[in-house]
């Protein structure tokens, strides 16, 4: 088949169509591009353009035709009034909800207001049309524009150990929509093990207010239950209201005598409850808190260095402390109930915790002013820059850690591997040289690693029979 000076051979066309078949976007360009070729041509280029389509694309003459005989579709105008909020708000959306760690479109909403003075001192003015957008933008409008850039969860293990010895002195909170003010907190524990729960590692506690939201963190190093007791009476000095109860889950590490005399041996106890067994959602506040606070922040990355519980703590009093509880609205829920098979939740309007402390008539003038001062010496993106360094800090050292414990590992593998001498030869059981930091590690400096001083129980080493 010959086309003006272009000769093609049909059947060499076929054999290519039935080895590789285009697309339909292939197949829809070729389309548009031959129609108007198609209809002005004589009846002899048709017939010609007719069989070389059915040869590219496998076609019957009759669909080719229908194709080229039909009116080019025309750009489908979108109806409704012209988009308000373009790609030209994401800029300053993006930078302030990654600042922001990351929240919701409706606690973003309620965040905007706080944020955008000090990303303006920071970033330059912005606007006016953009500013007024940025403040009148719904959260639907909010979580489209966010959709393309947002990130999914993982999961942690569980390592809560129940303590029965105490579980009878310790009532069961079943008063959970009494609470009208602070001072009531859940307490929880995150462990930074990795993969494996085995060996000693940091964890973080967590005490949330369940009617502000007031959240405070802390690092401790095996969750001994002297750290946790300090680490509780160090958060309650800072506080600027009394508490009034604390509410935890039934692990060791909350119900034990140390904790336990420390909240109720004083001129006013503090009601010391807990929550059911295998019932997580009894302590969702601090559940919620333990993903937005610790997981999204630290990550799940294993942390065995001890020397990061101190700068993990500099980090969690300092800048994220006054992040989390003055800038990063939380919603609330109001009241809920079921309306056939279909359980409907109302929240309030999203608030910092520090804004519902300073409206509380149960915080006092001095407690209030104290924040108040707090407040306004901070900037929260500076906080977020020192929070960056702090993390860049604290993971270069995890890494370091991990990287020292994969040799270690690896060393211990290679010597087990090796083959025994017998008893009777005078020469050592392993006949091989290794580098500085491939030595075996002596037991005992293992154990200094891996056990805190501060374990209440002591650790019992089985006892090995000597040969006689």
């Amino acid at each position: 088949m010959e086309i003006g000076c272009l000769i093609i051979d049909v059947t060499e066309l076929q054999e290519a169509a039935m080895e590789e078949k285009m697309s339909y976007r292939s197949r829809e360009d070729y389309l548009k591009t031959q129609r108007a070729r198609y209809r002005r041509g004589t009846r002899g280029e048709k017939s010609r353009i007719l069989d070389e389509g059915c040869a590219m694309f496998g076609m019957h003459r009759k669909s080719l035709i229908r194709a080229f005989s039909r009116p080019a579709k025309k750009p489908v105008r979108r109806r409704g009034p012209k988009p308000r909020y373009g790609p030209q708000l994401l800029g300053p959306l993006k930078v302030v909800w990654l600042a922001a760690q990351q929240p919701c479109s409706k606690r973003l909403k309620a965040a905007l207001p706080l944020w955008l003075g000090p990303y303006e001192r920071r970033h330059g003015t912005l606007a006016p049309e953009m500013r007024d957008d940025l403040l009148a933008m719904s959260a639907a409008t909010i979580d489209r524009l966010l959709r393309p850039i947002r990130a999914r969860r993982r999961k942690g293990l569980c390592a809560t150990r129940s303590a029965r010895h105490l579980e009878g002195q310790i009532p069961i909170r079943t008063r959970f929509q009494e609470v009208e003010g602070p001072g009531w907190f859940e307490a929880d524990t995150v462990a930074h093990c990795g993969s494996s729960l085995a060996g000693a590692f940091v964890w973080s506690l967590t005490l949330t207010d369940i009617w502000s939201g007031w959240t405070e963190n802390c690092a401790v190093w095996n969750r001994s239950s002297r750290q946790i007791v300090e680490h509780i009476r160090k958060i309650e000095q800072g506080l600027a209201f009394e508490i009034e109860g604390f509410d935890s889950d039934n692990g060791s590490e909350f119900l034990n005598h140390r904790l336990y005399h420390y909240l109720r041996d004083r001129p006013v106890p503090i009601e010391f409850t807990r929550s059911r067994p295998y019932r997580k959602n009894d302590n969702a506040h601090v559940e919620q808190k333990q993903w937005t606070h610790v997981r999204q922040l630290l990550g799940y990355d294993r942390f065995e260095d001890r020397r990061l519980v101190a700068r993990i703590n500099d980090l969690y009093r300092n800048e994220w402390r006054a992040l989390v509880n003055f800038f990063l609205p939380t919603m609330q829920l109001i009241a809920k109930h079921r309306e056939g098979g279909r359980l409907r939740r109302y929240h309030g309007k999203p608030r910092t915790p520090y804004q519902r402390l300073m409206d509380s008539p149960r915080v006092s003038q001095e407690g209030k002013e104290q924040l108040r001062r707090e407040m306004q010496s901070l900037d929260p993106f500076d906080l977020r820059e020192r929070i960056e360094t702090k993390l860049r800090a604290i993971f270069r050292l995890a890494g370091k850690q991990r990287k020292q414990g994969e040799r270690t590992r690896r060393a211990a593998r290679h010597s087990a591997t090796l083959p025994l001498v017998p008893r009777n030869d005078p020469q050592p059981t392993r006949a091989v040289e290794m580098t500085s930091h491939e030595q075996p590690v002596h037991i005992a400096s293992l154990c200094n690693t891996a056990c805190s001083q501060d374990l209440e129980n002591s650790i019992e080493f089985p006892t090995v029979p000597q040969p006689r």
